[in-house]
């Protein structure tokens, strides 16, 4: 077997549903995404399982949301880790990859290697943000952090603001196929129970061979879960389907097309100087390098922007391409 054929399902979520349980999920497996999130920055290890355990939540989360925009999640602590931040956005048609991006913020100094890296993330918050863009209403959801990873945080989160039992059961970590070289990757599991109005709930005619309580339901998918072996999360030669097989076999998972996700950054000139146009000359001044330029950098995808001060701000007076602004006083 080729080694495509043995991961060519990474870089996707695919959706399923436990129609007998009343629960949805879903698996999703990174490689090519994780991969490039964590080269833009040369991360130590402790930095890396918690951006890699970020992003793969995000491709998670982000999936479950009609999502015309963008999901973030935000962690923000006051330990040596200051931010992780993570971003997804939907695709733009059908067919088409949405598209993932993070970094992280931290105080090297302080960061101790043989921590627990959750725990250096201290007091702070896990925050999830939804962007539905123009003519959209933005959400923010918040809870604190606590239970000791940041999937924890994210079961507390579904079940504090959206009232929805959730469970993740995830696995990251560097990994080597054979001839190959080390490779970052992930994979996980996202199940929640919906209540029996929602309309992620069909109602099979045979359902009620399989009735049982909602909490006994839940309980039970609960336990298959548990039993998840982390390599049959990672992958690569188990495949989402196998994987949902072996967990979930008597609840005959029903699965959907997979999305697929690749890194991506919108990061872009227009947006940089967007960003800078609430600052005055005076303002430009103080970020004006002794080279005579302003520059500006992109954490997650290590863009480099450089600009003409005298195009910046709200007291600019050349435009873009270098010309004059009609009207501006030049001196």
């Amino acid at each position: 077997m080729s080694t495509h054929s043995l991961t060519n399902w990474d870089d996707t979520v695919l959706p399923f549903q436990l129609d007998h349980a009343d629960v949805r999920g879903r698996v999703a497996r990174l490689d090519g995404v994780l991969q490039q999130v964590l080269a833009q920055h040369a991360y130590p290890p402790a930095i890396e399982a918690l951006v890699a355990e970020a992003v793969l939540l995000t491709a998670l989360i982000g999936q479950t949301i009609k999502l015309r925009w963008k999901l973030s999640l935000q962690i923000r602590g006051k330990g040596p880790i200051r931010i992780i931040a993570t971003d997804y956005f939907g695709p733009g048609a059908r067919g088409e990859p949405a598209r993932i991006r993070g970094w992280a913020s931290f105080d090297a100094e302080r960061l101790d290697p043989a921590a627990d890296p959750f725990s250096q993330i201290g007091e702070g918050y896990f925050a999830v943000l939804i962007d539905q863009g123009e003519g959209g209403q933005p959400y923010q959801g918040i809870t604190s952090l606590a239970g000791g990873s940041l999937a924890a945080c994210a079961e507390a989160y579904f079940a504090q603001s959206e009232q929805l039992a959730t469970r993740f059961a995830l696995s990251f970590g560097q990994s080597q196929l054979p001839g190959q070289g080390l490779r970052w990757r992930a994979g996980g599991v996202m199940v929640q129970h919906m209540p029996e109005a929602s309309p992620f709930v069909t109602m099979p005619e045979d359902k009620a061979l399989h009735e049982s309580e909602p909490g006994e339901n839940w309980s039970r998918v609960g336990f298959l879960l548990d039993t998840v072996e982390a390599l049959e999360l990672i992958g690569p030669t188990v495949a989402p389907t196998d994987l949902l097989l072996r967990l979930f076999h008597e609840e005959r998972p029903r699965v959907f097309p997979a999305q697929p996700v690749q890194f991506g950054c919108t990061c872009a000139p227009d947006k940089v100087r967007q960003t800078l146009s609430i600052y005055s000359a005076k303002d430009i001044r103080t970020m004006t390098t002794p080279e005579g330029m302003v520059t500006a950098d992109c954490q997650f995808c290590g863009a480099h922007y450089q600009f003409k001060p005298a195009s910046l701000g709200f007291e600019a007076t050349e435009a873009p391409d270098g010309s004059p602004l009609p009207g501006a006083a030049h001196g």
